[in-house]
Protein backbone atom coordinates (compact mmCIF):
# COMPACT_ATOMS: atom_id res chain seq x y z
CA UNK A 1 0.00 0.00 0.00
CA UNK A 2 1.07 3.22 -1.01
CA UNK A 3 0.93 6.65 1.74
CA UNK A 4 -2.06 7.94 -0.23
CA UNK A 5 -3.84 4.96 0.16
CA UNK A 6 -2.95 4.63 4.18
CA UNK A 7 -4.34 8.29 4.40
CA UNK A 8 -7.63 8.09 2.55
CA UNK A 9 -8.41 5.00 5.10
CA UNK A 10 -7.42 7.23 7.68
CA UNK A 11 -9.63 9.52 6.79
CA UNK A 12 -12.40 6.96 6.05
CA UNK A 13 -11.89 5.67 9.57
CA UNK A 14 -12.07 9.43 11.00
CA UNK A 15 -14.91 10.63 9.09
CA UNK A 16 -16.63 7.32 10.02
CA UNK A 17 -15.95 8.21 13.92
CA UNK A 18 -17.27 11.42 13.49
CA UNK A 19 -20.28 10.80 11.55
CA UNK A 20 -21.55 8.10 14.00
CA UNK A 21 -20.86 11.19 17.05
CA UNK A 22 -22.85 13.72 14.89
CA UNK A 23 -25.65 11.34 13.86
CA UNK A 24 -26.61 10.46 17.68
CA UNK A 25 -27.27 14.25 18.51
CA UNK A 26 -29.36 16.72 17.70
CA UNK A 27 -27.40 20.54 17.61
CA UNK A 28 -29.29 23.81 17.80
CA UNK A 29 -27.64 26.42 15.40
CA UNK A 30 -27.99 29.78 16.08
CA UNK A 31 -27.14 32.26 13.11
CA UNK A 32 -26.03 35.61 13.64
CA UNK A 33 -29.32 37.11 12.75
CA UNK A 34 -30.81 35.27 15.29
CA UNK A 35 -32.77 32.23 13.09
CA UNK A 36 -32.62 29.17 14.92
CA UNK A 37 -32.05 25.79 13.33
CA UNK A 38 -31.60 22.28 14.49
CA UNK A 39 -29.29 20.00 12.78
CA UNK A 40 -27.27 16.72 13.32
CA UNK A 41 -24.25 19.55 12.21
CA UNK A 42 -24.59 23.25 12.20
CA UNK A 43 -23.51 25.30 8.55
CA UNK A 44 -20.78 27.54 9.20
CA UNK A 45 -21.40 30.94 10.67
CA UNK A 46 -23.69 30.16 13.33
CA UNK A 47 -23.17 29.09 16.65
CA UNK A 48 -23.85 25.41 17.65
CA UNK A 49 -25.30 24.44 21.43
CA UNK A 50 -26.02 21.09 22.33
CA UNK A 51 -29.70 20.05 23.11
CA UNK A 52 -29.16 17.15 25.06
CA UNK A 53 -31.03 15.10 22.17
CA UNK A 54 -29.93 12.49 21.35
CA UNK A 55 -31.44 9.74 18.15
CA UNK A 56 -29.96 6.43 19.12
CA UNK A 57 -32.21 4.76 21.94
CA UNK A 58 -30.70 4.60 25.63
CA UNK A 59 -29.98 1.48 27.30
CA UNK A 60 -32.89 -0.46 28.94
CA UNK A 61 -33.25 0.26 32.81
CA UNK A 62 -32.08 -2.80 35.14
CA UNK A 63 -35.27 -4.97 35.89
CA UNK A 64 -35.64 -3.77 39.42
CA UNK A 65 -33.84 -0.43 39.46
CA UNK A 66 -35.30 2.78 38.83
CA UNK A 67 -38.35 1.88 36.88
CA UNK A 68 -39.36 -0.08 40.16
CA UNK A 69 -38.67 2.88 41.78
CA UNK A 70 -40.40 5.49 39.85
CA UNK A 71 -43.86 3.17 39.97
CA UNK A 72 -43.31 2.51 43.31
CA UNK A 73 -43.03 6.09 44.38
CA UNK A 74 -46.29 6.38 42.10
CA UNK A 75 -47.85 3.89 44.28
CA UNK A 76 -46.53 6.11 47.44
CA UNK A 77 -47.82 8.77 46.29
CA UNK A 78 -51.55 7.54 45.52
CA UNK A 79 -51.63 6.20 48.79
CA UNK A 80 -50.74 9.44 50.00
CA UNK A 81 -53.41 11.27 48.23
CA UNK A 82 -56.17 8.14 49.13
CA UNK A 83 -54.82 9.14 52.73
CA UNK A 84 -55.34 12.86 52.53
CA UNK A 85 -58.96 12.38 51.01
CA UNK A 86 -59.83 10.23 53.39
CA UNK A 87 -58.83 12.56 56.30
CA UNK A 88 -60.99 15.46 54.60
CA UNK A 89 -63.74 13.58 54.25
CA UNK A 90 -63.44 12.42 58.24
CA UNK A 91 -62.56 15.73 59.29
CA UNK A 92 -65.64 17.12 56.82
CA UNK A 93 -68.18 14.35 58.63
CA UNK A 94 -66.84 15.80 62.41
CA UNK A 95 -67.86 19.59 61.40
CA UNK A 96 -70.97 18.54 59.99
CA UNK A 97 -72.05 16.31 63.03
CA UNK A 98 -70.49 19.09 65.77
CA UNK A 99 -72.56 22.11 63.81
CA UNK A 100 -75.85 19.97 63.62
CA UNK A 101 -75.52 19.35 67.51
CA UNK A 102 -74.71 22.86 67.54
CA UNK A 103 -77.69 23.49 65.85
CA UNK A 104 -80.25 21.21 67.90
CA UNK A 105 -78.30 22.55 71.33
CA UNK A 106 -79.67 25.82 69.99
CA UNK A 107 -83.23 24.79 68.92
CA UNK A 108 -83.46 23.03 72.48
CA UNK A 109 -82.34 26.54 74.14
CA UNK A 110 -84.63 28.39 72.56
CA UNK A 111 -87.99 25.88 72.97
CA UNK A 112 -86.95 25.90 76.77
CA UNK A 113 -86.73 29.57 77.26
CA UNK A 114 -90.14 29.89 75.19
CA UNK A 115 -91.35 27.25 77.94
CA UNK A 116 -89.96 28.83 80.43
CA UNK A 117 -90.56 32.68 80.04
CA UNK A 118 -94.43 31.27 78.97
CA UNK A 119 -94.83 29.62 82.52
CA UNK A 120 -93.67 32.89 84.06
CA UNK A 121 -96.36 35.50 82.08
CA UNK A 122 -98.73 33.31 84.33
CA UNK A 123 -100.85 32.57 81.01
CA UNK A 124 -102.83 29.62 81.26
CA UNK A 125 -100.46 26.27 80.32
CA UNK A 126 -102.12 23.34 78.89
CA UNK A 127 -100.18 19.92 78.87
CA UNK A 128 -101.14 16.58 77.12
CA UNK A 129 -101.77 13.65 79.05
CA UNK A 130 -99.28 11.14 78.38
CA UNK A 131 -101.14 7.75 79.55
CA UNK A 132 -104.82 9.07 78.19
CA UNK A 133 -103.63 12.19 75.51
CA UNK A 134 -106.06 14.40 77.32
CA UNK A 135 -105.61 17.90 77.59
CA UNK A 136 -105.43 19.28 81.14
CA UNK A 137 -104.63 22.52 82.16
CA UNK A 138 -101.90 23.11 84.85
CA UNK A 139 -103.25 24.17 88.55
CA UNK A 140 -101.50 26.76 90.73
CA UNK A 141 -99.73 24.37 92.73
CA UNK A 142 -97.76 22.90 90.14
CA UNK A 143 -97.15 25.86 87.96
CA UNK A 144 -93.78 26.17 90.60
CA UNK A 145 -92.47 23.04 90.08
CA UNK A 146 -93.20 23.39 86.23
CA UNK A 147 -90.97 26.92 86.07
CA UNK A 148 -88.25 25.15 88.32
CA UNK A 149 -87.83 22.31 85.66
CA UNK A 150 -87.74 24.72 82.39
CA UNK A 151 -85.47 26.75 84.48
CA UNK A 152 -83.17 23.60 84.88
CA UNK A 153 -83.88 23.35 81.18
CA UNK A 154 -82.89 26.60 80.03
CA UNK A 155 -79.16 26.08 82.45
CA UNK A 156 -78.88 22.76 80.68
CA UNK A 157 -79.67 23.60 77.06
CA UNK A 158 -78.22 27.37 77.07
CA UNK A 159 -74.54 27.38 77.75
Amino acid sequence: MNATTVRSIIAAIVVTLFATTAHGQLLKCVGKDGRVEYAAQCPAGTKELATGIRSSPTPAAPAGGAAATKSQSLAERDAEFRKRQAEKAAAEAKDAKKSAEEAQRRRACEDARANLKNLQSGNRVLKVDSKTGERIFLEDAQYAGETANAQRMVDANCK
